[in-house]
């Protein structure tokens, strides 16, 4: 999944990337850590192209963390798969990675990432991705 993402957005073929699915008490504790939110969310995303030593490695995108535990409540909340969901958080913690923004950046900037987030997923579903399922 992470490796067609990667690849409808262009990225080289040796971009590396970290994925960690975790639980709420965990996610909760790196947003607080690290964000300044005391609370859980479903995706946090750290570049490893941004800072005073980004671009050191310009293969390493980053990591993108997820919650299994929100990601699950959202799916129950919004009527899909669990797998759908938490694919859809991948893609939108990719797309951070890639330098898209929807809380830092005007309503113009959040619509484009909206845009690309809806493209990509229509890619995911028709390549038949998105039929999976995890037991």
């Amino acid at each position: 999944m992470a490796a067609r993402i990667l690849s409808a957005l262009e990225c080289p073929d040796d971009t590396e990337l970290s994925i960690s699915v975790i639980g709420d008490r965990s996610i909760r504790v790196i947003n607080r850590e690290y964000l300044g939110k005391d609370r859980p969310t479903n995706v946090i995303s750290f570049s490893l192209q941004e800072g005073e030593f980004g671009g050191i490695n310009p293969g390493a995108l980053g990591d993108v963390i997820i919650s299994a535990d929100t990601a699950a409540k959202e799916a129950e909340d919004g009527g899909i798969c669990f797998f759908e969901r938490l694919s859809f958080l991948l893609l939108h913690g990719i797309l951070h990675l890639c330098g898209y923004d929807h809380e830092r950046s005007g309503e113009s900037e959040a619509e484009k990432m909206r845009h690309k987030e809806l493209q990509l997923f229509k890619i995911l579903k028709k390549e038949g991705l998105l039929s999976q399922s995890v037991s």
